[in-house]
């Protein structure tokens, strides 16, 4: 029984060797570890440069505790943005703390704060993403840390007052520029040199990812500076930025990534789930008005061979295409959403069989114009390739007073287009949905 559990409990060099770390490609594991190695030399270099003392570690206390309730508070929020920014640099606003930090902690507690930062985020938020990965990103925000204190360092030789409490006059603006510039320059540009080792044939102007990721990190030190100034200065006011940056936090970035689950990442189309409900409302008001509306259901004719024979990246191309006409050939009321795969599904307030039958016609003939810029197979480039797309066409209440009936009627005339040979409108027979 004795021998029977030993067999059964791994060893710690077994533990060890099961890290998904070592997994790596090798270059990328070489230089994961190596900047992980330079950031704990890093460390060791500066951890007796500034003598800590008590207000030291109040402060810390401070900025530990905030930054683990500025984790509470937008924990789902920022499970969303991580995923979010899968495969590019991504910009959580806890640089408000960490920079606060440069600002008013000496080395070894700053390093603290981020092991304290990054290890809590980990256990409460992101859990599920390889622990090596919050281990490299802690690594490269501490250089990030060094870069920045080194610059305010030479600016500030007085090792016994906290740099926020040297910011005297506008040359201290430059510095403290200077010192922001570093943080997040030598930040992202370990990142990315990670993400290209990892995915070199991605484009770096994608590896960076969108604009808006280093505008946070902009943000957040600024609102870092500011702050650590209040803390050294009226550290009574402190829980009033707290609550202050949290609530920009929430109530800026709630409502925009709420609105983007809404919309497909690959088209801009409304999701199936959101057009379903603008449908049903838009129905309702035409129930209660007598006034007609109509459904499009389009399919695009062979699309699984353009994937086969020209690639997932042509394939990408020619939906988003796609969308983008519907969005042309409509109005700014009708409502374009992807319904799945290649089918695309489009809502006409105020048409009637009609008036949805020329619309679909002229939808029709757009997506039939040669598509240009498509990527090319096998190689760098671009090249065209024409596609054609089947429509069906349902209104209210003609073929159905509920959505689903529309939708049924809509999928009806679709699958009769298909059969009479594809690239051609088919309106549903009065009554099909029943």
């Amino acid at each position: 029984m004795v021998a029977g559990g030993r067999r059964g409990r791994a060893s710690p060099l077994a533990w060890c060797r099961g890290w998904s770390l070592w997994r790596l490609p090798r270059s990328v594991l070489v230089y994961v570890v190596g900047v992980e190695v330079l950031a704990a030399v890093a460390v060791a270099s500066v951890a007796t440069l500034t003598p800590v003392t008590g207000r030291h570690w109040l402060w810390f206390a401070v900025l530990a505790g905030a930054a683990a309730v500025h984790f509470e508070a937008a924990r789902g929020l920022e499970r969303v943005r991580e995923v979010a920014a899968e495969g590019s640099p991504y910009a959580h606003p806890q640089s408000i703390w960490l920079f606060a930090g440069v600002l008013v902690l000496p080395p070894p507690l700053l390093a603290g704060l981020v092991a304290v930062s990054y290890g809590y985020g980990w256990v409460r938020i992101y859990r599920r993403s390889p622990l090596h990965r919050k281990v490299f990103s802690a690594a490269t925000v501490l250089l990030g840390c060094w870069a920045a204190g080194a610059i305010l360092l030479v600016a500030h030789p007085d090792r016994t007052l906290p740099h926020a409490a040297q910011l005297t006059g506008p040359v201290d603006l430059g510095v403290l520029v200077a010192a922001g510039v570093a943080y997040w320059l030598v930040n992202l540009a370990l990142v990315v040199g990670a993400i290209l080792l990892s995915t070199s044939a991605r484009p770096g102007r994608d590896v960076l990812g969108p604009l808006s990721q280093q505008l946070v990190i902009a943000a957040s030190i600024g609102l870092g500076t500011g702050l650590a100034v209040v803390l050294v200065t009226a550290p009574w006011v402190v829980p009033v930025l707290v609550v202050t940056m949290l609530g920009m936090h929430l109530g800026l970035l709630l409502p925009v990534y709420r609105a983007a689950a809404r919309v497909d990442g690959k088209t801009g189309a409304l999701t199936s789930v959101a057009w379903t409900e603008r449908a049903a409302s838009e129905l309702a008001r035409s129930a209660a008005t007598g006034v007609p509306m109509a459904v499009l259901l389009l399919d695009l004719d062979h699309f699984s061979a353009i994937n086969n024979t020209r690639g997932h990246l042509a394939g990408d191309h020619a939906l988003r295409a796609v969308a983008a006409e519907l969005r042309h050939q409509v109005r700014d009321s009708d409502l374009v959403g992807r319904w799945g795969g290649e089918e695309f599904v489009v809502l006409l307030p105020g048409a009637d069989p009609a008036a949805a039958r020329l619309v679909a016609e002229r939808i029709r003939a757009a997506v039939r114009a040669p598509l240009t810029g498509v990527p090319a197979t096998g190689g760098p480039g671009s090249d065209a390739m024409r596609i054609t797309a089947s429509l069906g066409v349902a209104a209210f209440p003609v073929h159905g007073g509920t959505v689903d009936e529309l939708l049924l009627a809509a999928d009806t005339a679709l699958y009769r287009a298909k059969n009479n040979g594809r690239d051609r409108v088919e309106t549903a027979p009065a009554g099909a949905a029943g």
